[in-house]
């Protein structure tokens, strides 16, 4: 029996399809699914003439978008999270540092090999290649979908 399973998610097709493994993962083992998305708070906003601190009204709106984006994604796994026991976490932070705070205690880390922050062409995403490299736990690198 497997107890915690951490996955990020990020929106892209990359997480999503490490959200399906890990809910598949979670429901054949009985463990509990926790989905982590990570925003980051902008240094700055170019703002024409130069920079500007991002608004709370921005902050608000990057935190929302996060938590929205997280909630479609999971309740678009309908069925395939029957019978799993899911929290959802949204986090600021940077991804690979807020992934790897979350999959302490964990069992298994789960990410997409790229999000959207990935380079066409790599193999690994610099969030799931740290998370690879640092993680206090089993990590599971989902590759994307062949087609």
């Amino acid at each position: 029996m497997m107890g915690r399973i951490v996955v990020g998610v990020d929106g892209s097709e990359g997480s999503l399809q490490a959200l399906r493994f890990a809910a598949e993962e979670a429901r054949f083992r009985n463990g509990q699914l926790e989905t982590v998305a990570v925003w980051e708070y902008p240094a700055g906003l170019y703002a024409g003439e130069g920079w500007a601190v991002a608004t709370t009204e921005a902050l608000d709106q990057a935190r929302v978008h996060a938590e929205r984006s997280l909630a479609a994604a999971v309740d678009g796994l309908g069925p395939a999270l029957e019978g799993v026991r899911v929290e959802q976490r949204v986090i600021e932070g940077r991804p690979a540092a807020a992934l790897l705070k979350q999959a302490e205690g964990a069992d298994l880390l789960v990410v997409g090999s790229r999000g959207h922050s990935g380079f066409v062409g790599l193999l690994l995403g610099s969030v799931s290649q740290q998370c690879a490299h640092h993680a206090p736990c089993p990590v599971v690198i989902v590759p994307p979908l062949r087609r």
